[in-house]
């Protein structure tokens, strides 16, 4: 599809996101899972899940323009946000009509109203996650089932909504599709958890400032792991301290020092490999294809990536 508008300033702004376009992970995931869920073995993915697989990445870049007001994000894959770039008013309707554009693709899908449903329950976790989070950042009191609950919603919902939908679109059966909404939701979880260990790693190459979510008081896995090592005393003075970071970026170096001490990011790495684990063996309904085991390694590289 094409995103031009006759506008410009959108127009160059379009091109510019797509110069930079990230790993496009969603399409990937969603057109293997077309595939593999295919009464024909090695049939190429019909109209309707390239229509879901372009939707989800839209939707996901919708979402990170508006994200980027929110966060107040410098960067993003490296280069500068539209946010940045062209200030709030922009990225918010940048992020608008990147997301009608999505709206698009879904209506040109033929099960309509499973599939609206799935998107609509989707935009309802997204928008919620990310109020909760900022709910937890002002209170500072984020747990564990907090944690997952947040991930769930700003990311792990809409690599479940692709999934399912793209199973629908192939006309697997309704224990297929749930199997390949499992895959998608476990897999989403374990991205997200891999992305929050790298707030933790200095030298990765992540595109956004190491210890940015520190700055924002986000609590994630990491430091909730380190809290459950170190005990309930220790835990409850770094938390005071997180709610005092605000002019005073030096706590930033003292809690990420707390966290590798307690080893955060290592028991993170192993509950994401739990995930993992989860989502290859959602794949256990579908036969044997290349496109299964591509899923499967898919998986494994979530679990492994270094950007």
């Amino acid at each position: 599809m094409s995103l031009q508008s006759g506008i410009s300033l959108l127009d160059y702004t379009n091109r510019s996101i797509l110069s930079s376009p990230g790993k496009q992970l969603r399409p990937v995931v969603a057109l293997l899972v077309s595939r593999a869920c295919s009464s024909v073995p090695g049939n190429e993915a019909c109209e309707d899940a390239v229509n879901n697989a372009v939707a989800g990445e839209l939707l996901h870049n919708a979402t990170l323009l508006h994200d980027d007001v929110a966060d107040r994000s410098p960067l993003r894959r490296g280069k500068p946000t539209v946010n940045a770039l062209l200030g709030p008013s922009a990225s918010v309707l940048v992020g608008d009509f990147w997301l009608s554009m999505a709206v698009n693709c879904v209506m040109g899908i033929a099960d309509f109203s499973s599939v609206v449903r799935n998107y609509t329950k989707t935009l309802t976790d997204l928008s919620a996650g990310e109020m909760f989070q900022l709910e937890k950042a002002g209170s500072g009191d984020t747990t564990v089932d907090d944690y997952y609950r947040i991930i769930y919603g700003k990311t792990a919902s809409l690599f479940e909504t692709i999934c399912s939908v793209a199973a629908v679109c192939s006309g697997a059966s309704d224990d297929v599709t749930a199997a390949m909404g499992s895959y998608g939701r476990s897999l989403g979880m374990a991205f997200q958890i891999r992305d929050d260990i790298f707030d933790y790693s200095p030298g990765m190459d992540i595109g956004k400032p190491v210890g940015a979510d520190l700055l924002e008081k986000k609590i994630t896995l990491p430091l909730l792991e380190a809290f459950g090592a170190a005990g309930k005393e220790k835990e409850n003075a770094i938390r005071e301290k997180l709610m005092r970071i605000d002019g005073n970026p030096a706590i930033r170096e003292e809690i990420s020092a707390f966290v590798h001490q307690w080893q955060g990011p290592l028991l993170a790495q192993r509950a994401l490999e739990r995930e993992v684990e989860s989502a290859v063996s959602a794949l256990n309904v579908l036969v044997p294809s290349k496109e299964k085991d591509y899923l499967a390694l898919i998986a494994t590289f979530v679990a492994r990536r270094e950007k």
